[in-house]
């Protein structure tokens, strides 16, 4: 391939990033602008902000993780398995008009993702490189490495979470879910770049 097409491939797979991101960040957009708009919206000044974003972020997640699949031809594990339980905890914190269910939820997947990865490290399973799909071409000790930090890093914002919703507002726990959890999360995805390169694979030089 030459220099013009690689640039082409790389200005189409970074676009395709901008477009995974956006869909993620979505759901979390429209939850933290109907908390804080709702009664606005609505007209109903008795009901809780609260519970008119969760139902509306119910949506917006099914239509990204739709539209992820219409687009990619298929859904991210990950983004999935937070959508599933944003539709469970979703619903039921609508139907018993209980806002802990919704807060509770980052604890329970996180927890999840975390139980996951470790417990695969523990077993000497790089569970990374099969949930990435060979996004990346690094060797397994790094997929290793990756996937012990990720799993730590996930026990860390189920702690997060726990300490925000139980020690501060329903306004501060929705606004830091956007402004807190995900520039942390993007901040820690960047700094596993060192470990992508150190660890990845080289093509191995031919007989000639």
């Amino acid at each position: 391939m030459n220099d013009t097409g690689a640039r082409a491939e790389e200005r189409k797979e970074d676009a395709s990033q901008l477009v995974r991101l956006a869909i993620e960040l979505g759901p979390l957009v429209v939850f933290f602008l109907l908390n804080s708009r709702a009664h606005q919206i609505f007209g109903n000044e008795q009901a809780e902000n609260i519970f008119y974003a969760t139902g509306i972020f119910m949506v917006a997640t099914v239509i990204s993780l739709g539209y992820s699949y219409a687009r990619f031809r298929k859904v991210p594990t990950m983004p999935l398995v937070s959508g599933i339980f944003i539709l469970i905890f979703g619903a039921l914190t609508i139907w018993l008009q209980d806002e802990l269910f919704i807060k509770v939820k980052p604890t329970i997947v996180n927890g999840l993702f975390a139980t996951g990865l470790l417990g695969a490290a523990a077993l000497r399973k790089p569970i990374l490189k099969q949930l990435f799909d060979g996004a990346f071409k690094i060797t397994d000790k790094g997929w290793m490495v990756l996937t012990i930090r990720w799993g730590l890093f996930f026990v860390f914002l189920a702690l997060v979470n726990e300490i925000i919703w139980r020690n501060f507002s329903t306004d501060f726990w929705v606004s830091f879910k956007l402004f807190g959890i995900m520039p942390l999360t993007i901040l820690f995805g960047m700094a596993q770049i060192p470990v992508l390169t150190k660890h990845a694979l080289r093509d191995t030089p031919s007989a000639d």
